[in-house]
């Protein structure tokens, strides 16, 4: 017996971006699984291809399609279902997440205090289902200096940065971060997608550090110099005379931080020099390095760009990193918020 072919009548323009929207927006999987096989029904794609992509029967997408047919998109949304209460009142979720607030690592102590305050024992899979449709998501943790800076020279280094960055778009300077950071075979693991029942590994030993000293513009213009072993003042001074034979009309405004190596005196001796040369030094406050860009792109370059290869060996390393910094500004690029 031959089984009919099924496909949805053709889609409008208007009702193809409808059901984009609705597959990449609504926060029901049913739904966004609905809007998406009518999509691929319209795109000629039979019901037993959306079958299996879905794992459902072809009555399941049938039934879909015939919704889809009838009702349009109010065909496709989930509907609230039937069902017993649930075990935990609107109050009683809204104090979930706010004992989330007071200990956010451990959702054993979350059910205790729920437990003292309510009477109600719940499982972590209920715990975890609030704390979700709550917006909140289980991430790594940033380590931060905050609680040391100084507000009013934070916010008036943030107001000259903010004030230069707009010079430096509007060609009247040039606007460099400057940084150091070292790359060696002990990485910094990055969370990644992995299948359930396996894990990722990745070579981590001691070896040979290679440094890096960059200068970084809020539009990734780049330029680095690489070292093997210890990073000192007459190394950084070094790296900013080689960075002044760069010639440009306009003057460099070149922001660092307060290291060791940024504050002796060797290194401040050599200022003048370089103003001459039209390379102006501005030094944020303590413990303000979210204010320097260029930290934003060694996180880019460990937890991102670097292959798990690299770290097979120093020399991997050493070839993955320097061709990663060849192309920072071209294939590797940093969309800094203005």
């Amino acid at each position: 017996m031959k089984i009919a072919i099924k496909f949805v009548s053709p889609l409008t323009n208007e009702q193809t971006k409808e059901l984009k929207a609705l597959f990449q927006n609504s926060e029901k999987s049913r739904t966004r699984q609905r809007a998406h096989a009518i999509l691929l029904s319209s795109d000629g794609f039979s019901i037993d291809e959306i079958a299996k992509i879905y794992k459902v029967d072809r009555d399941t997408v049938s039934g879909w399609i015939n919704k889809w047919e009838q009702f349009g998109l109010e065909g496709l949304k989930e509907k609230p279902r039937s069902g017993n209460p649930g075990i935990l009142t609107p109050s009683e979720k809204q104090l979930v997440i706010e004992l989330c607030k007071e200990t956010p690592r451990s959702i054993p102590n979350i059910i205790a205090s729920l437990f003292e305050k309510t009477g109600k024992r719940v499982s972590n899979s209920t715990i975890k289902r609030i704390l979700k449709s709550a917006k909140l998501t289980w991430k790594r943790v940033r380590k931060s200096l905050k609680s040391k800076q100084n507000k009013e020279e934070f916010e008036t280094a943030q107001l000259e940065l903010k004030e230069l960055t707009k010079k430096h778009k509007n060609g009247e300077i040039e606007l460099w971060f400057f940084d150091e950071s070292g790359f060696d075979q002990q990485p910094s693991v990055p969370y990644a997608w992995q299948p359930i029942g396996e894990t990722i590994e990745v070579p981590s030993k001691r070896s040979t550090r290679l440094n890096v000293l960059g200068f970084l513009t809020p539009d990734n213009q780049f330029e680095s110099y690489c070292f093997e072993g210890t990073v000192n003042t007459d190394i950084v001074t070094t790296c900013f005379d080689e960075f002044a034979k760069i010639k440009t009309p306009k003057p460099r405004y070149v922001i660092i931080d307060n290291a060791s190596i940024h504050t002796s005196d060797d290194f401040w001796f050599k200022i003048p020099e370089w103003e001459e040369k039209g390379i102006i030094i501005r030094s944020l406050p303590t413990y303000c390095s979210e204010l320097n860009l260029i930290e934003i792109l060694w996180r880019f370059i460990k937890y991102y760009w670097l292959p798990f290869s690299a770290y097979l060996s120093f020399g991997n390393l050493k070839n993955e990193v320097e061709n990663i910094l060849s192309k920072i500004g071209s294939e590797f690029r940093i969309n800094f918020a203005s």
